[in-house]
């Protein structure tokens, strides 16, 4: 699995990057995923970027987390949506 450079999208539907994410984390340090939300609505969406945002939070170093190549990331959330309705 590629990583997601720093600077990709994360959260497709709110347009989030991976940068502004691990930002956030660094802040404001939440306790729980769903703080996350405030990070310019990161995962309240269709979704799809929520594991995503947790495997970051529990992360030590976010930075170097492994995460999906860009194209495939949003094939799978498409798939994702598709299946929603």
């Amino acid at each position: 699995m590629k990583l997601v450079e720093i600077d990709e999208e994360l959260c497709i539907c709110f347009h989030v990057s991976k940068r502004k994410v691990i930002q956030f984390i660094r802040v404001t340090k939440p306790t729980k995923v769903s703080q996350l939300s405030e990070c310019y609505g990161a995962g309240t969406g269709c979704g799809w970027c929520r594991p995503f945002l947790q495997k970051l939070m529990e992360d030590q170093n976010p930075e170097s987390t492994c995460l999906p190549r860009q194209e495939d990331y949003a094939a799978r959330r498409k798939e994702h949506r598709d299946r929603l309705g």
